[in-house]
């Protein structure tokens, strides 16, 4: 299945599944207007076809405790592919880097970091700096509050606006 075989109804399980990943079988079908037996296989046709990556809870971590979360925006001194994979197989590894985007333009990547103190948040980075991996600069920004955590619309997302 390619992105462009999907149709409504493919959408409206993929937005549910997205806003509730423990929905009942009966509650999405209903939400989708299909039957149980044909939604759930036309489930699993997603699932096989890779556009379902997990399922996650999401978790209010002021809950669980304090924390810092920064944002860092940053860039390499080189360019070439083996430059971004050495960066890039670091930063997987790193636990408190939570997201990691490429980018063009002024910077290479934007990083979000969560550590339990703005302490740990500097040893954090003292110790990918000294990794080598070819850091030129960094910016950072202290996460005062978060305004807006969301999913994309994926109605939106697919409607083609040359149509």
């Amino acid at each position: 299945m390619s992105k462009f075989s999907l149709d409504a109804t493919d959408l409206r399980i993929l937005s549910a599944i997205q806003q509730n990943g423990q929905i009942s079988k009966t509650k999405l079908a209903e939400i989708v207007n299909l039957s149980p037996t044909p939604c759930w296989v036309r489930l699993d046709k997603l699932k096989a076809a890779g556009f379902i990556r997990g399922y996650h809870a999401d978790i209010v971590l002021s809950r669980i405790g304090s924390f810092t979360q920064v944002v860092v925006t940053l860039a390499l001194t080189q360019h070439r592919k083996s430059d971004f994979d050495r960066f890039e197989s670091y930063i997987a590894e790193v636990d408190e880097i939570t997201e990691c985007i490429a980018t063009g333009g002024g910077m290479d990547y934007v990083l979000k970091i969560h550590t339990p103190t703005l302490a740990a948040f500097q040893i954090l980075m003292e110790t990918l700096l000294s990794a080598e991996l070819g850091v030129e600069r960094y910016m950072t920004y202290i996460v005062t509050r978060q305004v807006k955590s969301a999913h994309p619309n994926l109605a939106k997302l697919a409607t083609n606006p040359a149509n």
